[in-house]
């Protein structure tokens, strides 16, 4: 009786087996990679209600970072400024700068009923992870770490994964991350070089006792 099957089919179930193991190791591998907070947070650009350009009030201005949130170095949280910080410069009794500007109009409004302006969030961690943003602050922590540099930005941009690797990485090597507390709100401050970066941020690291849990219990509460 002739065979039904031909010779070469004895080899198609190992072949199978290996085109499904590749198949969901390259599918595994791809999700892994462009799934991953680099890919999926780095560059999410909201349109927002209002303009604000940190290029021009923190690049070009000067303005320092505390002006407009207040609490960065004294609380957990970074808090989004209210419209009357704006109309200190932007109200006609006050500064009187591009008062009558349409691009104003929703800061006007929300001053004038007392809403808040509908800002769109852009660094938004999950609820299971705790971040303070004082505590990183007062330890030499600048807001180019984790933020990029906000100060050249016309439009914020999340810059960094901020990821748990990202994180990671600097509480595993934070004399890579620190500076001295007096240039922790110059944006444009950096090291001489590398190796000043390291040997003085190995040194803060010691006589500040900076000693960020690695442990998962440190940033999930």
């Amino acid at each position: 009786m002739a065979n039904v099957f031909p010779k070469w089919s004895n080899a198609v179930p190992i072949k199978l087996v290996i085109a499904l193991v590749l198949t969901v190791s390259a599918a595994t591998g791809a999700v892994w990679y462009y799934c991953s907070p680099n890919y999926t947070k780095v560059g999410y650009m909201p349109t927002q209600p209002v303009p604000y350009s940190h290029a021009l009030h923190v690049g070009q201005l000067g303005l320092d970072c505390r002006y407009c949130h207040t609490f960065v170095d004294r609380s957990a949280h970074a808090n989004i400024p209210g419209p009357s910080v704006c109309m200190n410069c932007h109200s006609p009794d006050l500064g009187n700068i591009l008062s009558d500007s349409p691009r104003l109009a929703p800061i006007r409004d929300s001053y004038a009923s007392g809403q808040p302006v509908p800002w769109i969030k852009i660094h938004n961690e999950p609820d299971y992870v705790y971040f303070n943003h004082a505590v990183h602050v007062n330890r030499g922590v600048s807001c180019v770490e984790c933020h990029g540099q906000i100060n050249e930005m016309d439009t914020v941009a999340e810059a960094k994964p901020l990821g748990m690797a990202f994180c990671l990485d600097c509480h595993r090597n934070p004399e890579q991350a620190v500076r001295p507390l007096d240039k922790v709100f110059d944006l444009t401050w950096k090291a001489d070089s590398p190796e000043a970066q390291t040997e003085n941020g190995t040194k803060f690291v010691h006589d500040w006792k900076v000693l960020p849990p690695q442990s998962c219990s440190g940033c999930h509460r």
